[in-house]
């Protein structure tokens, strides 16, 4: 087996038995492999396993944090890919890898390590031309991620509540979709931003990636 293989083994290892009670304990084991020369192995891994297990979005992107205060490269390469998946994937109506990457980005904007501008683009995106499958990633959306657009930018939030209102009395979507909207005016059920577990990166020592949806992402160069 040579260094890289070895690399990938160590790492993919690590992701498969992280959670939020034994985070602590497997960054540092993360830290002592080459982060650096194995950035793109641990975003392939990262991306591959919060694809299988949406349910652990939120310890996914807690571990990305800390890496990403000592290593911003991998921060910036993980972000650059998730946002090539996510463009791949709406051009393909690929609803459940779709749903996978908002639910990463927002769980990364919850984290400080992607700017809420980005999540703010995407939804607009998302609602420009609802559909009954736009609007219902961007419900799901929204409540990943709504506790904190709510502090950062009560304007821009209030101003995505609007949107969500119009599409509900235009009533062109589904009944389905229109009972998701209600039910998110209705509870204002935005998960909590952080867990307190997983709250593991002191403001100081956070570092925000400004990338925009509507860049052109070039593959070749994320093939690190």
């Amino acid at each position: 087996m040579n260094k890289v293989d070895a690399l990938r083994k160590s790492i993919n290892g690590l992701m498969n038995k992280v959670n939020a009670t034994n985070i602590k304990y497997i960054i540092p084991e993360l830290f002592a492999e080459n982060s650096i020369r194995g950035r793109g192995l641990f975003c392939r891994s990262c991306m591959k396993s919060q694809l299988a297990s949406p349910v652990f979005t939120d310890v996914f992107a807690a571990l990305v944090a800390v890496i990403n205060t000592k290593f911003s490269e991998v921060g910036d390469l993980l972000l650059k890919r998730i946002l090539l998946q996510l463009q791949r994937a709406y051009k393909r109506n690929d609803k459940p890898q779709l749903l996978a990457s908002v639910k990463f980005i927002a769980h990364l904007v919850n984290q400080h390590v992607v700017h809420e501008l980005i999540a703010l683009e995407l939804l607009t995106i998302l609602l420009e031309n609802p559909t009954d499958d736009s609007v219902e990633v961007a419900v799901g959306f929204v409540t990943e991620f709504g506790s904190i657009l709510r502090d950062l930018s009560p304007k821009a939030f209030h101003g995505i509540l609007e949107r969500f209102c119009g599409i509900l009395h235009e009533g062109e979507i589904d009944k389905r979709v229109q009972f998701l909207i209600e039910g998110l005016f209705a509870l204002r059920r935005f998960h909590p931003a952080i867990r307190p577990e997983l709250d593991l990166v002191e403001v100081e020592d956070q570092l925000t990636h400004k990338v925009s949806l509507l860049d052109e992402i070039d593959p070749e160069n994320l093939h690190i």
